[in-house]
């Protein structure tokens, strides 16, 4: 290879590489930054009647875990079942022999380029597999399974590094629903709901493995992913489990403040929503059994003081997503009435509610469930005060709709993937989809599906 050409083979790699630096990952649960907003540029402003580009289908198992998209790959936990049947009763526990399995993929053909699989006897209402979506930092993954066994690969090879069992280190039960706060990194720390005596929080040393601290004994551990928020100047750990929503000092576990927040059947699920809002800077949580409250941070971060609580027909109830604060305006979908919906801020009135990006019925029903993501990039025409949010239904739809105080309308819809699951007698997928490279990825129990979405 003579100078000239060499000097052109490297001006067309620091091009490409330029190209792919500007595509984001999506690395965790909720994208880089955790909060559910999808920052790349030039998507499609509608999704068409024939719908977007299918870039490739693959084989997987069961499982409700999100795929994580980093350097080029995709990875994805899954459960491999051997014996045992799936009973999705919500208050028994299916007994089921099997392997957790993390896949990593290539996010251009989703080709298999290496798994690990470990043998794991589940004991576990809505049994089908994994709840947490794997977190992917500085060439390390960790994938926490349903039963409690965390595991931390070297994301390019699989091979294991270290790893911990909750149940039997730190006598953490198993919850009826399983291991489901995706883990959260924090600078040096990995920062994990497990359970147990004292230690309902735990923060590890995310390159060895090595316990940093633990914090908190609650009645259950709840479900609640590790969120990290803005509070007077200083990080937050928010965890909030079966009887509190508690704020940690993050480095060191020490408890900064606490409120009391009791959802039914110790369901602590969404991760606690915070945004700078008209009323102040404000913080939002719910479950099931009518459990909400709008919290008022103080600003010099040592508190929060109640603006309102949720009422029969007001505010919101959460369960199996996570809403999003806009503006002045709260959107989610509401485990009692099943419909996505609108809530204002400054009283917790509903202002619309549409099963359309849910269950897709004319009748409210239980848990009815969308997974919602921000789109950051504004459309010319958009009117002011909207919002594009692109959701994955239950029914396993894809939708690109406008959200406003005003309405719901949809930009288009396209069918992915078949639900493959059970809730309440209806079929249906949960999963959180990943947005990364300016494609949409998403899976049920038998596939996973990759859709361009730029243009």
């Amino acid at each position: 290879m003579n100078a000239q050409h060499r000097l052109l083979c490297l001006a067309a790699a620091a091009i490409s590489l330029g190209h792919v630096a500007r595509a984001d990952d999506w690395p965790q649960w909720l994208g880089p930054a955790r909060d559910a907003i999808w920052r790349e540029r030039g998507l499609a402003t509608a999704i068409p009647a024939a719908g977007l580009p299918l870039r490739w289908r693959v084989p997987v198992a069961g499982g409700y875990s999100g795929p994580a998209v980093a350097g080029g790959r995709v990875y994805l936990a899954d459960y491999e079942v051997r014996t045992g049947e799936l009973v999705n009763a919500p208050n028994d526990r299916s007994l089921r022999d099997g392997s957790e399995r993390l896949l990593c993929l290539d996010a251009a053909t989703g080709e298999v380029v290496w798994r690990h699989q470990a043998d794991c006897r589940y004991s576990l209402s809505y049994a089908s597999g994994p709840r947490c979506t794997p977190t992917v930092v500085d060439g390390r993954v960790y994938m926490l399974g349903a039963e409690g066994n965390l595991v931390c690969l070297d994301a390019e090879t699989g091979r294991p590094l270290w790893g911990k069992d909750f149940k039997q280190e730190y006598s953490a039960p198993t919850p009826i629903w399983g291991f489901c706060g995706h883990p959260l990194v924090e600078g040096d720390l990995l920062i994990c709901l497990v359970g147990g005596p004292g230690s309902v929080a735990v923060a590890f040393d995310r390159v060895t493995g090595a316990e940093r601290w633990k914090a908190l004994s609650a009645s259950e551990s709840g479900y609640c992913p590790p969120t990290i928020i803005e509070q007077g100047g200083t990080r937050q750990l928010l965890i909030w489990d079966a009887d509190n929503l508690n704020a940690l000092d993050p480095r060191t576990g020490r408890v900064l403040w606490s409120r009391p927040l009791k959802p039914m059947y110790g369901m602590s699920i969404m991760a606690p929503q915070v945004a700078d809002t008209s009323l102040g800077r404000v913080l939002f949580a719910s479950g099931i059994g009518r459990v909400a409250a709008l919290y008022a941070l103080a600003a010099d971060g040592t508190g929060a003081d109640v603006l309102w609580r949720g009422e029969p027909k007001s505010a919101m109830y959460c369960a199996n997503s996570t809403p999003f604060i806009a503006g002045d305006t709260l959107y989610g979908c509401d485990c009692d009435t099943g419909a996505l919906t609108a809530v204002a801020l400054a009283d917790g009135r509903r202002l619309w509610e549409t099963l359309a990006a849910t269950t897709g019925g004319d009748r409210r029903s239980k848990h009815g469930t969308a997974f919602l993501v921000r789109q950051a990039e504004t459309v010319a025409g958009d009117p002011t005060g909207s919002t594009r949010a692109w959701i994955f239904s239950e029914t396993g739809d894809l939708i690109l709709a406008r959200l406003s105080p005003e309405r719901y309308q949809e930009l288009g819809r396209m069918h992915l993937l078949e639900p493959t699951n059970e809730c309440f007698g209806r079929d249906v997928v949960w999963s959180h989809p990943a947005f990364a490279g300016g494609c949409v990825f998403v899976r049920n129990d038998r596939e996973l599906v990759c859709v361009q979405a730029a243009n």
